[in-house]
């Protein structure tokens, strides 16, 4: 299935690989042919697809059709740009949204990537991109990147990289540097590195591992988590993970998330796609168990009464691609929710939606949910928006996410590489 800190000194290297290649991009200061002033409510705007009590409303001025989107009552969807092979998206801190589009083949199979990091402002506030500004190019194997501590973080290959950024910035104005250069495992098509940081300052990155790799007691360290502290390679947290292929932190709790892609084909096994929090010393389970206590078919029994249980599992095939926050001004019951995008099941697509997973206010973490066969509950879990696996296979698969300051959820879609928001009704703009 195709899915598919430590004293050390840190490396300084100068980004002329890396480099901004529109220089007759205006500033941002530079006034817009059409403005279109705040106020209002963003799904007024024109093209916005709302669902109301009374049926689907479209306000008329739009160039992309969105009929097909199922949402709740109450919320409204909106297309905003396109980027070739969109992998991951993150919000700079003046509200460009910046998209990771390689080239390097990984899970998903998405094409028409730029090998660039790419930046899509909407400074008219009609809802839309602007244009697509490329910010650093020469970036084949991209997909993590973060704004954190006065710079803008981002992924070329098995390194993390910094560049100073400023409030918007939409060209490099400084050299990079390099934070870390994962050594522990490189694989060929689980390469990505996502990375977030906690509210304590740490940053967590992401590494894969491989189908293939062998159940063995003595084996080193290859999938799962790392902390990014000033050690060359960054220091182990968690292991026993396939593919985790996203990571963010959650607000408010000092809590950071990884979504784990499990073995391929493992349903029969007990194998589950898992959203777990990131914490010092857990292990997952792979490449010997499925879960607690729970090992894979065919292998010499392991010990897998240490694995750390999980609270939300998936179908193997649903695939987890990225996981959000929704901040306050959603409404009940999705205020705080953690918001997935699956990516379905390869050549079918089966399953691609985007769900809701309730969070508990106090701990911050998520509710028990799952929608796996042997799950005894998926109360805590709901479809939120729906429509990508109906059979077509014409709109594309869910595969990033990320919430806007001003309150909007932005779905980035790498198979096609579209990319909309979706909003509550009553959302001030």
């Amino acid at each position: 299935m195709n899915r598919s800190r430590s004293t050390l000194a840190l490396a300084v290297i100068m980004a002329g690989a890396c480099h901004h290649d529109d220089p007759a991009v205006p500033e941002p200061t530079d006034p817009p042919d059409v403005y279109i002033p705040p106020g209002g409510h963003f799904c007024d705007l024109p093209g916005a697809v709302k669902k109301t009590e009374g049926g689907v409303v479209v306000v008329p001025g739009g160039s992309k059709d969105l009929a097909w989107l199922t949402l709740p009552v109450g919320f409204c969807a909106h297309d905003y740009g396109n980027v070739g092979n969109a992998r991951q998206i993150r919000f700079a801190p003046g509200g460009e949204l910046f998209v990771a589009s390689p080239t390097t083949t990984t899970t998903g199979g998405g094409q028409g990537g730029r090998q660039a990091i790419v930046l899509l402002p909407d400074d008219d506030h009609d809802g839309l991109a602007d244009a697509a500004i490329s910010f650093l190019t020469g970036l084949p194997s991209t997909q993590g990147m973060m704004f954190a501590n006065d710079h803008f973080y981002y992924q070329d290959g098995t390194r993390i990289l910094r560049i100073p950024y400023a409030k918007g910035e939409r060209a490099p104005s400084g050299s990079s540097e390099v934070v870390a250069q994962v050594t522990a495992y490189s694989s060929p098509i689980h390469w990505p590195k996502t990375f977030d940081q906690a509210d304590d300052g740490t940053i967590y990155a992401t590494n894969g591992s491989d189908q293939e790799e062998v159940c063995d007691p003595s084996r080193q360290f290859k999938g799962g988590i790392l902390r990014i502290d000033g050690a060359a390679g960054g220091t182990p947290v968690a292991k026993g993970f396939r593919n985790p292929i996203g990571v963010r932190c959650e607000r408010g709790h000092n809590l950071c998330f990884a979504v784990e892609l499990s073995k391929d084909y493992s349903a029969n096994e007990g194998g589950r796609e898992k959203l777990v929090p990131i914490r010092q010393g857990d292990d997952w389970g792979f490449p010997c168990c499925a879960t607690k206590g729970v090992p894979y078919v065919g292998l010499p029994t392991p010990d897998c009464s240490a694995v750390t249980s999980e609270s939300v599992s998936f179908l193997i095939g649903d695939t987890p691609f990225d996981v959000d926050f929704a901040p306050a001004t959603w409404p009940a019951p999705y205020t705080g929710s953690a918001f997935v995008p699956l990516h379905g099941i390869v050549a079918s697509w089966t399953g691609a939606r985007l769900v809701a997973i309730e969070i508990d206010p106090v701990t911050g973490l998520p509710k028990i949910a799952t929608d796996t066969p042997s799950g005894t509950s998926r109360d805590a879990m709901s479809d939120f928006a729906t429509g990508w696996g109906d059979g077509t296979r014409a709109h594309g698969r869910p595969a990033n996410v990320a919430f806007a300051a001003d309150g909007r959820l932005f779905l980035g879609n790498d198979n096609n590489g579209d990319i909309i928001w979706i909003a509550p009704l009553d959302l001030p703009r």
